[in-house]
């Protein structure tokens, strides 16, 4: 697993703060924040994202049948707090094998979600919101409507707005996207009090290592 901080938009290597910047920096992408070292699976790894989180950190729960927490990661640093989440999961498919899903909230700019997604840009791109959703989350309540958004031929991507901020679903193999349209996904933010989740562990996830491929 690796131990330095990358782009979040191409995950590539960065250059880190100097006496002459405070930021970040990616040859291609310029000033950015940095996706930091991915956390394993643990309640301590929920307890330390929550305390410094700016963004929600979603979970889908209850999870589908079978689903377990596979790993968080964030974007941001001690000077910008962690202005992305991503949460971690993996389960059986409908198709042959598993399925894995990261779930991702961001401040709009970071270009986290589009990372993953493998789109150039920090946003979903032209065409976004257009039409009526092609599915829906609930969300303390409410329904978040969602798009499909065009992404790397391997993988499911949508993408819609909750509280301010972006909120991606993104999941391998494409196949499985139907998750979003079937399982009728409710979202909790784990910073929340007052709530207690005995959360289902699995191993690590790989997609939490670099694009996801």
């Amino acid at each position: 697993m690796r131990a330095e901080p990358i782009c979040p938009r191409c995950f590539g290597p960065l250059r880190p703060p100097s006496a002459w910047s405070s930021a970040w920096r990616c040859g291609p992408h310029g000033d950015v924040l940095p996706l930091q070292p991915p956390r394993r699976p643990s309640a301590a790894a929920v307890e330390a994202l929550g305390k410094s989180a700016r963004v929600p950190i979603w979970l889908p729960w209850p999870l589908p049948q079978g689903w377990l927490v596979t790993g968080f990661a964030e974007a941001g640093d001690e000077r910008s707090g962690v202005r992305g989440t991503v949460v971690a999961l993996s389960g059986p498919s409908l198709t042959h094998g598993p399925a894995d899903m990261l779930i991702i909230a961001e401040e709009p700019g970071v270009g986290l979600g589009s990372g993953y997604a493998g789109l150039p840009a920090t946003d979903p791109g032209e065409g976004f919101g257009e039409g009526p959703p092609h599915a829906k989350v609930d969300i303390m309540g409410h329904p978040t409507p969602l798009w499909c958004v065009g992404a790397e031929p391997d993988r499911a991507v949508y993408a819609g707005e909750a509280l301010g901020n972006w909120l991606w679903a993104v999941i391998w193999p494409a196949e499985a996207g139907y998750l979003m349209t079937l399982a009728e996904l409710s979202l909790r933010d784990l910073r929340d009090e007052n709530q207690a989740f005995d959360l289902p562990l699995g191993a690590f996830s790989p997609r939490l290592g670099d694009d996801g491929s």
